[in-house]
């Protein structure tokens, strides 16, 4: 089978030269692989490193440079998926690193008969010191990314969503594209489509890949506060692609603010009780987090990271609620664009 590797780079220039290394170890034969670049006119050198790899000497079926110039990622995955011949789709993240057995594992389970698999997306550092372990550490635990199988699960089954994943051709010509309305929860609501047409979520712990961790924490600040803003734009758009867990943050958000207009009128109970179940899951988790590793002194802040992370992420839903009346006006219906059949 032909497999379309799709990477959508966006001033990915520093990751993505570890990532072409990924690909030309792949054990999977690469005269059936073809990689598809789409590039959201990056002011870096990620043009380059793809050209380059475009010219050097390999023997790859081919490596074909696409330009995005809306930038945002389902605009890039609608093009790619365009352009693609394959009977196997796979894409990832410019920020990723895969071992030499991904492409093939994830072909094999294709071709003997699932129609969407995928495995553990790990989170790594690029940096071993202190206060990169601590960020690694408030990213990778429960209390901080949340509960989606394909962090953690050790046991091979059907999941709800997965990332990194492998899809057969024929999902997304029955359900169509990317939502190119969506900057950032494209993916939630695309697999709640696949998911309404009868598709499955494989989760195969045997495949693995890994995510390189945002290196500062206002960068994680910044991720958490637009995850949140999309969900709440998104609900405009398909409601259903979320779970209740996606709204945790923003319930939190607005028991705090709740309890913070109580108090001005002297009703303090309610902030006090929320304050100390709050405290109290923040510290068990934190314990949690942390148990097994060898200390670090940067550890001590970790509920200071939870509550930011947590607050940052639930106002972001808020603030994306309250916008939605107006994004919507500017948003028309977005028919996904179709798939064509394989042509390879």
């Amino acid at each position: 089978m032909l497999v379309s590797f799709i990477v959508v780079a966006l001033n990915a220039g520093d990751k993505l030269n570890n990532l072409i290394e990924d690909i030309n170890s792949q054990d999977y034969e690469h005269k059936n692989i073809e990689i598809i670049f789409v590039d959201g006119n990056s002011t870096d050198n990620t043009m380059d490193v793809m050209l380059t790899f475009k010219n050097s000497t390999h023997d790859f079926s081919r490596v074909c440079i696409l330009n995005n110039p809306n930038k945002i990622l389902p605009c890039g995955w609608n093009i790619a998926l365009k352009e693609s011949k394959g009977d196997v789709i796979l894409r990832v993240d410019a920020h990723s690193s895969i071992p030499n057995n991904f492409i093939r594992k994830n072909a094999e389970r294709i071709k003997n008969g699932e129609k969407i698999v995928g495995g553990h997306r790990i989170s790594i550092i690029d940096e071993k010191n202190s206060w990169q372990k601590t960020l690694l550490t408030a990213e990778t635990s429960l209390f901080g990314s949340g509960i989606a199988s394909y962090r953690r699960t050790k046991e091979e089954k059907y999941v709800s969503t997965l990332a990194h994943a492998a899809y057969s051709r024929e999902v997304f010509q029955q359900v169509g594209g990317y939502d190119e309305r969506l900057a950032r929860t494209e993916d939630n609501e695309i697999h709640h489509r696949m998911k309404e047409a009868g598709f499955k979520f494989l989760l195969d712990p045997n495949i693995q890949s890994f995510h390189h961790a945002r290196n500062t924490f206002s960068k994680m600040l910044k991720q958490k506060f637009l995850n949140g803003y999309w969900i709440g734009l998104t609900l405009g758009v398909s409601p259903k692609c979320f779970s209740v867990y996606h709204f945790v943050p923003l319930l939190f958000v607005l028991a705090i603010i709740g309890g913070v207009g109580l108090s001005l009128f002297g009703v303090t109970l309610p902030l006090m009780v929320l304050a100390s179940i709050y405290l109290s899951f923040t510290f068990i988790n934190t314990a949690t987090s942390i148990l097994g590793k060898k200390f670090e002194i940067c550890y001590l802040i970790l509920p200071l990271l939870f509550f930011m992370l947590h607050v940052y992420y639930g106002t972001g839903t808020l603030w994306g609620i309250l916008k939605l009346p107006f994004w919507k006006k500017k948003n028309i219906n977005f028919v996904p664009p179709k798939i064509s059949n394989n042509i390879y």
